[in-house]
């Protein structure tokens, strides 16, 4: 893994180029020693690390639910996919509502991204055993929406964190790093959950107990081990944090085009759970199997997520994510062809897996370049609630399909969509240094 110095975890060694100043002074006592050997140590800063454990410990809770939802609400309790839609839009795109909330309370508080944070993870752990008492459509949408209220609480301050606690030179790897610690625990999450089914008689209640338990131990892994906030930057001569502010930010003509390219490529990002259910009704995978199938996504984002991160830092972050884009519709079209073979589903869970390591860290250490440090939670607020949102739409769209037309017409159009989405984004290439390539990179 990475050794850090321990001062990385401050916002207040952020570089000269976020706080206004000149190019040339120093960014941190890691600055200090790049001018003396002239290269940059591979580092990562302890507060990114322990996010990362947090992170992977809230997974392993969150996927053990998310592997065996699609089948407990279809198969347990007939949900049509029409209604699955419906949840899953909820259970994805709800956090929208309270993304922007989040972001701004962790800015307007004065560094308190961690206290923020906590209260979106808390919260999402204390819905996991409401799951054992609501049996229809109506509470199970409620305690989504509680759940998805928690990520969105969370998100914005936690890659605020890890974005302060980075340099703009380092920032891909950093997420790269936090987004591998991330998919470790979304790769244990099924694989548990798999195992509980197989070992218990009353399967999903077992989950969703277990799960409930290893959230509460995340919880306490990130008052214990994460730093506090105590570091927030001071506004200077830049906005101060208001609401007001916060959505000005679209202004900025590199975070509008990468808003407006997050949520134009999520109206055609088909979720996770239906394409898990697409290859099982492809592949006839019997319903004892099913959790395993995000393992394959898991893996390959797992072991993508740092390279990709770094190559992001070297050769531009948004090549990299309209790359991740092209392996997603890679996988689609391998979904529509009648292609039958062993390795189907190791390749569609593989390119599944490389679409989330390009682009989910990326996007946000792409975004991260263009705000300035006291907005920055709200700023990568508004890009994800873009993205939440589109996705939202998809999956109602995606499921509204499914149950008119049939799974494979619904997959064709949002193939089509994804393809006419993607082209598009390439000519909303935003033009800072960082977002192609990041100022002082060979």
């Amino acid at each position: 893994m990475y050794v850090a110095d321990s001062r990385a975890g401050s916002p207040k060694l952020s570089t000269p180029l976020e706080q206004g100043g000149p190019p040339s002074a120093p960014a941190s006592a890691d600055g200090a020693v790049r001018a003396r050997t002239g290269r940059r140590l591979p580092a990562v800063a302890p507060t990114v690390l322990a996010l990362g454990a947090v992170s992977l410990v809230t997974d392993v809770s969150s996927e053990m639910v998310t592997a065996v939802l699609p089948l407990y609400l279809v198969a347990g309790l007939g949900l049509s996919p029409l209604g699955f839609g419906l949840l899953d839009g909820i259970y994805n795109g709800f956090s929208a509502l309270v993304r922007l909330a989040g972001g701004h309370l962790a800015d307007r508080g004065g560094g308190r991204h961690k206290w923020v944070a906590g209260v979106g993870y808390g919260l999402s752990a204390l819905c996991k055993p409401l799951l054992l008492v609501a049996h229809t459509l109506t509470p199970i949408g409620l305690i989504l929406a509680a759940d998805r209220t928690g990520k969105g609480l969370r998100t914005a301050p936690r890659d605020a964190l890890i974005s302060l606690s980075s340099t703009t030179e380092t920032r891909g790897r950093a997420f790269g790093v936090h987004r591998a610690m991330d998919t470790a625990g979304a790769l244990l999450g099924p694989l548990v959950a798999f195992l509980i089914l197989r070992a218990t008689m009353d399967g999903y209640d077992a989950v969703f107990t277990v799960s409930f338990c290893v959230a509460v131990a995340g919880v306490l892994v990130l008052v214990l081990f994460v730093p506090g906030g105590g570091h927030a930057p001071e506004a200077g001569d830049g906005a101060r944090p208001t609401l007001r502010a916060a959505l000005a930010l679209l202004r900025r003509r590199d975070l509008r085009r990468i808003t407006l390219c997050a949520l134009l490529l999520g109206l055609a990002t088909v979720s996770d759970s239906f394409v898990y259910l697409l290859l099982q009704r492809r592949l006839g995978v019997p319903d004892r199997w099913f959790a395993l199938l995000p393992l394959g996504t898991a893996a390959a984002f797992l072991l993508l997520a740092v390279p990709l991160g770094r190559l992001a830092d070297r050769v531009g972050r948004w090549r990299i994510f309209l790359a991740g884009h092209g392996a997603l519709l890679l996988a689609y079209v391998l979904l529509l062809t009648s292609w039958h073979s062993t390795a189907l589903p190791y390749a569609v869970l593989a390119l599944h897996g490389g679409f989330y390591a390009a682009t989910d860290g990326v996007l946000m250490a792409a975004a991260s370049d263009g705000v300035p440090p006291e907005l920055r939670s709200s700023g990568l607020a508004l890009v994800q609630t873009g993205q939440a949102l589109a996705r939202f739409a998809c999956s109602l769209g995606f499921g509204a399909a499914w149950t008119v037309w049939g799974d494979r017409t619904a997959l064709m159009a949002s193939t089509a969509a994804l393809a006419v989405c993607a082209a598009f984004s390439l000519t909303l290439r935003p033009n800072s240094t960082t977002a192609s390539r990041p100022k002082g990179t060979a």
